[in-house]
């Protein structure tokens, strides 16, 4: 993969797996931050950068397509380039490996934007920047996302996570990492499966699963420890076997909305690992709580 930089390498390990027997999505947002950091390193934009310079990149939103399961025990490695370059931000893509098949499990398209450390406003990139970003472009070859209507409002929303941010969740840059954003969308996503009846009762009983295959990310906020932290939930599309919800995290303390979620997954199968289609009672209640 000519131009294309190795920036993570690693396992699944048991206690990273999650109720679905599978690599949980948080812990793919902890090798997305080792993989970003390397490329920015290599950019001349990491940490030493940052602390010389008072300037920093933040993700400002990621596009994931979960393509194939990763599970305990498997090696993984992420490849990563610069795909799109801005007067003020980068685009990156990451491609992450089953290391022992050579196949791509999941792919990430991850936006980020250049800010001064104090007031997070925009900082163009010099010349210089741009041409060694420039340097590192790569060929893209994953799917564009597809851009769907989201609700405007949080009217039939749900109540699905509420806690406060922990001084350990911050990263070497000094913000919170983006796994504790997806620690909470993943609790906040089991709580709204729950109101319409897929909940941890009948998954177990049933050996059924949520198994998530794209995230659409996106931040316009920061939290900071000591935050009190909002999510509400709705679901927005119901099919045979797949769903789409849509989550939106606030600052409580300040009213802010710090970021959104739209997650699309299916209705699994845990001993065949495949999508299997909702029972009619729990996709008609489904269907009496779409949010438009």
């Amino acid at each position: 993969m000519n131009g294309w930089l190795e920036t993570y390498r690693g396992i699944v390990y048991r206690w990273q797996e999650d109720h679905n027997g599978h690599l949980t999505v948080a812990f793919y947002f902890a090798h997305l931050a080792d993989a970003t950091r390397c490329v920015l390193d290599s950019l001349g934009l990491g940490l030493a950068y940052t602390r010389r310079r008072k300037s920093l990149c933040v993700t400002a939103g990621c596009y994931v397509r979960y393509v194939r399961e990763l599970r305990a025990g498997d090696n993984l490695h992420i490849v990563s380039g610069v795909i799109g370059v801005e007067r003020d931000g980068l685009v990156l893509g990451h491609k992450v490996f089953n290391s022992e098949t050579g196949e791509v499990c999941t792919t990430v398209e991850e936006r980020l934007r250049h800010v001064d450390t104090r007031r997070r406003a925009a900082r163009p990139f010099t010349a210089a920047q741009r041409r060694t970003a420039e340097q590192r472009r790569v060929e893209w070859d994953v799917p564009a996302r597809e851009r769907r209507p989201r609700p405007s409002g949080l009217e039939g929303f749900h109540e699905s996570s509420r806690d406060t941010v922990k001084p350990d969740e911050v990263d070497v840059l000094g913000q919170v990492a983006l796994t504790h954003y997806v620690h909470r969308f993943s609790a906040a996503n089991g709580h709204a499966t729950a109101v319409f009846g897929v909940t941890p009762g009948y998954m177990r009983a049933e050996r059924r699963g949520f198994s998530t295959f794209e995230f659409q990310l996106e931040f316009a906020g920061v939290l900071r420890p000591g935050d009190p932290v909002r999510i509400r939930s709705a679901l927005v599309h119901v099919g045979n076997s797949s769903m789409r919800l849509f989550h939106v995290m606030t600052n409580e303390r300040t009213g802010e909305r710090v970021a959104t979620l739209e997650q699309l997954g299916v209705h699994l199968d845990m001993d065949a690992r495949r999508p299997t289609p909702l029972p009619d009672a729990i996709r008609d209640r489904a269907k009496a709580i779409l949010v438009s």
